[in-house]
């Protein structure tokens, strides 16, 4: 069983910010800003490759009500999914990353290493 779906049966501690009967949000343990919550499905889901177009628009409105809920509607926000390894995927259970609290940079491509895709 993978790590988020032993925190969504409750069997690791989480710091929950927003849960209902589809989805969970909690503080990720490795903040890369201020404010850096995870949204996953209670249920497993691979990556974002295999989520349904119906599963995703109920996430939407999950993470909509999550910024709301940490007052960051306004102020702006990121929304990130990592898919595969070469995407940065470390939990292979569909997760948004939702970052705030800041001024975002956008630095991350600095140590990137190009396999000739372009």
């Amino acid at each position: 069983m993978c790590l988020f779906c032993k925190i969504v049966r409750n069997e690791i501690p989480s710091n929950k910010i927003l849960e209902d009967d589809e989805f969970v949000a909690f503080h990720d343990i490795n903040p890369k800003a201020p404010l850096h919550i995870l949204a996953i499905p209670k249920i497993h889901v691979d990556s974002f490759n295999e989520v349904s177009p119906e599963l995703m628009a109920k996430m939407t409105t999950f993470i909509q009500k999550i910024v709301q809920e940490v007052k960051i509607e306004k102020s702006g926000y990121r929304v990130i999914t990592n898919i595969g390894d070469n995407g940065g995927q470390e939990v292979k259970h569909l997760h948004f990353h939702i970052l705030g609290g800041a001024k975002l940079k956008w630095d991350h491509f600095s140590d990137s290493d190009p396999q000739g895709h372009f």
